[in-house]
């Protein structure tokens, strides 16, 4: 998956992003914004910092969390 930033026209994959969107967390999980933000919201939520009044997912904690939760059985 490319994202692409409009303003400068830089082209970068998700994979090599530290920090998503919540649009691009939105892309990454195939969830809507709706659940991305209940998500985020949760007191389970170790991946996710706001800057100003913007979310930001960090993608490296992420995916630790995913795989902590795919696991958990």
């Amino acid at each position: 998956m490319i994202a692409e930033r409009k303003e400068k026209n830089v082209y970068l994959e998700l994979e090599d992003k530290p920090l998503l969107t919540l649009k691009e967390f939105c892309v990454y999980l195939g969830i809507g914004q709706t659940k991305a933000r209940e998500l985020i919201k949760s007191k389970d939520c170790t991946f996710s910092l706001k800057i100003g009044n913007r979310w930001y997912i960090n993608k490296r904690l992420l995916d630790k969390w995913l795989s902590k939760k795919t696991l958990k059985k």
